[in-house]
Formats: C-alpha cells, sequence, structure tokens
C-alpha cells in the first residue's frame, strides 16, 4: 500500500510518498501553487502514477491544539481533493489527516544539520516537511496497516 503525503501551503504544496512496506518516507517534488482546482488535479496525477490508496495532508494546528485560519485552508483544500477523487472514479482514495505543528521546524533543523544553502533549503523546506508529516503518520499507524 503506497501513501502520498502533502504539507500544503499558501505558496507551495510539499510531496512524498512512502514505500510498498509502509516503512520510510521519501520527498517527491514541491509543487509551487496555482490556484485549488488545479492544484488538487496535478495531486490527483501523483496519486494515479504512484499508485496510492491513500493521502495524508498535514494539519496545521496551533499549538494549543485549536484550529487556525491556515488549518481551514488545508480543510478546504481536502474537500476539493476528496471531491475531484469521487468525480474521477477513485473514491477508494482515503484521505486523512496528521497533526503537523512543529513539521516545518524540524524539517529546517534536518537541512541545517544537512548543512544546505539557505537558497537550497527554501527549494526543499515543504518536500522534506511532507516526508515528515507522512514518516509521523506511518510510525503512529505501523499497527493498523500490517
Amino acid at each position: 500500500m503506497k501513501i502520498l503525503g502533502l504539507d500544503v501551503g499558501d505558496k507551495r504544496i510539499g510531496i512524498s510518498v512512502c514505500d510498498d512496506l509502509m516503512i520510510s518516507a521519501g520527498g517527491i517534488c514541491t509543487l509551487e501553487r496555482v490556484g485549488i482546482r488545479k492544484d488538487t488535479g496535478k495531486i490527483l496525477e501523483y496519486i494515479k502514477n504512484e499508485g496510492c490508496s491513500a493521502v495524508v495532508i498535514g494539519l496545521p494546528l496551533n499549538l494549543d491544539g485549536s484550529d487556525s485560519i491556515q488549518t481551514e485552508k488545508v480543510r478546504d483544500f481536502s474537500v476539493m481533493l476528496e471531491n475531484k477523487l469521487r468525480s474521477n472514479g477513485m473514491s477508494h482514495v482515503e484521505v486523512m489527516f496528521q497533526d503537523e505543528r512543529l513539521t516545518t521546524v524540524e524539517a529546517e533543523r534536518v537541512l541545517l544539520d544537512a548543512d544546505m544553502s539557505r537558497k537550497r533549503r527554501k527549494e526543499v523546506i515543504d518536500k522534506q516537511a511532507a516526508v515528515i508529516i507522512l514518516q509521523s503518520w506511518l510510525e503512529a499507524n505501523r499497527d493498523k496497516y500490517k
């Protein structure tokens, strides 16, 4: 079972995917945002190309666990993605959320530890955040999908 991981931001979407055994997540790319309809259409292509049966979207909650403005934007994105999945005969693809608090901070730390330049970090931080989101979900749900 392959799962796509998404870090949905206002300007970019980081995309990751796990291996067939659901052990580890790896980054695919960072997608520049155009508009919600085109963005979800592009995500649909990745789901098809990778053969994914689920999508995990990072949910940006406030530190106290409450919703933020960005949380609502991500929920709207997920609704549009689910609608697009249904209209394309892919309603079997499950869309789930993973708490993503501090994933960008963690991604930044990983990239700093790798001694990556500031310019290069900016290019890959969303993809790295998507990897962290998906890896967190895999570790939290490993027993459910054995």
